[in-house]
């Protein structure tokens, strides 16, 4: 598989893939939004038939439950989720379509939908259950700020992981629940006993308010993330995997994200590889943004999170406190909702190939794009 590891140009696109598609974002929601969306008709307008006020209203003032429309469009349609920032890494709003250049495996393309409007968000908030004290406290008391970036058209699923992959209750767009879940959370500190007869084995499991989070005859948790010397047997790849097959049935309607907040640490014990959770994130229109906690900058460990930041069409922040953690959350929210959508019946370009790439240029000078580099064809070899 070509790498995608291209910090260059990142793409992204919000939509599923669906047999036959091969637009990397296409199947049905299994619970439709409660307000519309944007829409792009069936058969594709050309530039000339969309909506002028599409580019004139400037994505950071808009909000999702002012959108009229809803996203219906031919099979073969390509939908690219972009962020574009100045130097200064703030969010360019006042782009037109002109500005835009399309190429799909080298090959130009004609932009035939586009649209600035903000769409309902999907959010897969993934904690990592084996931070060091003081970095988990910090998680800890600054997650009920996840709330300050959702509107009510939003809906969040909080997971944790350590060696295992622990889900929650599942999506909610109720944000008193959320708010509640958000408060209950604890992430465990604790290390198995390495010198005991058993070291590593199971445990009672996560608690909630002094009681087990297991549900009544569960099979055991494994312990969390144990460590023995250097080697750390915490599976972030498959969190990131399972993360994603949260969201790949969520609506074709709605930017699906992942919040991964971690340490950046990554075992060896991972059943999935990072290749293949890229291709199922790339598949399924879910772009990962990374917030790392504790540590430099510039610290190794945090590889992994840039990856996943960049190869998905995301971005990756760094939180040093607790309050710079809760202005992270918000910032993040507003650049996966308020992003330009480009559309395209992809021509001339290979179509028995699998992975198809994808370059996105502005004619605007000095401006940083932020979109994935490709997506996956159902139609192409596997």
């Amino acid at each position: 598989m070509k790498s995608l590891r291209k910090p260059k140009f990142l793409i992204l696109a919000p939509l599923l893939l669906t047999a036959g598609l091969l637009c990397p974002c296409a199947v049905l929601a299994q619970e439709p939004p409660s307000a519309p969306v944007p829409k792009v008709p069936q058969d594709a307008p050309p530039p000339s038939q969309t909506r002028p006020q599409d580019s004139q209203i400037p994505a950071n003032q808009q909000n999702p439950s002012d959108s009229q429309t809803t996203l219906k469009f031919s099979v073969n349609y390509v939908f690219l989720p972009v962020t574009v920032k100045d130097g200064d890494g703030r969010l360019v709003a006042d782009l037109t379509r002109s500005e835009f250049r399309v190429f799909d495996d080298s090959v130009e393309q004609r932009l035939e939908f586009f649209s600035a409007e903000a769409f309902p968000l999907s959010v897969v908030v993934l904690l990592d259950n084996d931070l060091k004290t003081k970095d988990a406290e910090q998680v800890e008391s600054s997650l009920s700020a996840i709330l300050g970036g959702l509107s009510g058209n939003d809906e969040a699923f909080v997971c944790r992981f350590d060696s295992n992959f622990h889900p929650g209750k599942g999506f909610t767009r109720d944000q008193d629940k959320l708010l509640t879940e958000l408060h209950r959370t604890r992430l465990s500190t604790d290390r198995p006993d390495v010198t005991g007869p058993d070291p590593g084995g199971p445990y009672s499991g996560p608690t909630i308010n002094g009681q087990s989070a297991v549900s009544p005859g569960a099979p055991p948790i494994a312990a969390s993330t144990m460590v023995i010397g250097d080697k750390s047997t915490k599976a972030l790849d498959d969190a990131v995997y399972e993360g994603s097959q949260l969201l790949k049935d969520r609506g074709r309607d709605r930017r699906k994200i992942i919040f991964l907040i971690s340490d950046g640490e990554n075992g060896k014990t991972n059943h999935y590889t990072y290749d293949n959770t890229v291709k199922e994130l790339l598949r399924y229109g879910v772009s990962v943004y990374s917030l790392g906690v504790g540590g430099g900058f510039y610290e190794r460990k945090f590889s992994r999170l840039q990856s996943y930041a960049h190869d998905t069409g995301g971005d990756v922040f760094y939180a040093a406190k607790r309050n710079s953690l809760e202005n992270l959350y918000s910032r993040v929210t507003e650049q996966a909702r308020n992003q330009y959508t480009l559309g395209y019946n992809p021509r001339g370009n290979d179509k028995a190939k699998d992975y198809h790439t994808v370059e996105v240029r502005v004619r605007r000078e000095g401006l940083s794009i932020l979109t994935r580099e490709g997506y996956y064809s159902v139609t192409g070899p596997r």
